[in-house]
């Protein structure tokens, strides 16, 4: 059935209860799996920024993305390893995390997304947006959502 199964996390509670879900699934079919995260990209600095010396070089902000990402994937490869699953962790840099997440599964040549759903619903939803809705509207991969 699914070979190779993308695993998003955002490190929130909601995201790592579907972490353990897909990690159970990927064991169930036989899966090998990439647990995924997305961070924010680099942000040139303002004028203001500069003024007050808050500049971030875009190597030190490479280095605290890659500690950010290494500390949210941290426990679902913990999980993965546990449940003696083939894994790999993977995170990129954007602001539209449900893009990366379309564009991961393409790159790792995923054949399933399992992923989160926080289930928000009227103005929340609106205000805070649905990057699993994003993801189902954008993707071409099969994706499974965990509530």
């Amino acid at each position: 059935m699914y070979k190779h199964i993308l695993i998003p996390t955002d490190g929130s509670e909601v995201a790592e209860k579907a972490v353990s879900a897909g990690i159970d699934f990927a064991r169930e079919v036989g899966a090998r799996v990439t647990l995924f995260t997305a961070v924010p990209e680099y942000v040139p600095p303002s004028e203001t920024d500069v003024m007050a010396r808050r500049v971030v070089s875009i190597a030190d902000h490479a280095r605290e993305s890659e500690k950010l990402a290494n500390g949210i994937l941290a426990g679902a490869a913990g999980k993965a390893q546990a449940a003696r699953l083939e894994f790999a962790t993977a995170h990129s840099e954007s602001n539209q995390p449900w893009q990366a997440i379309v564009d991961a599964a393409k790159r790792y040549n995923c054949d399933a997304i399992f992923m989160a759903s926080h289930g928000r619903k009227g103005l929340a939803a609106v205000w805070h947006g649905s990057q699993t809705r994003e993801v189902l509207t954008h993707s071409d991969v099969p994706t499974l959502v965990y509530r």
